[in-house]
């Protein structure tokens, strides 16, 4: 049976471009290092383009 993980539990970090915390997600789960922007939204504006 899979250990359960709650959300507080996962690593956080703020985005590039709006500043809000995001969290983990599976998807990123091999490149979390290289992951700077919360959604496709703020990596299209890219960092301090506003």
């Amino acid at each position: 049976m899979p250990k359960m993980v709650r959300k507080s539990d996962l690593p956080t970090k703020i985005c590039a471009a709006c500043g809000l915390p995001f969290t983990w997600r599976k998807k990123w789960a091999r490149d979390w290092e290289a992951v700077k922007f919360c959604s496709d939204r703020c990596r299209g504006k890219g960092a301090g383009r506003e």
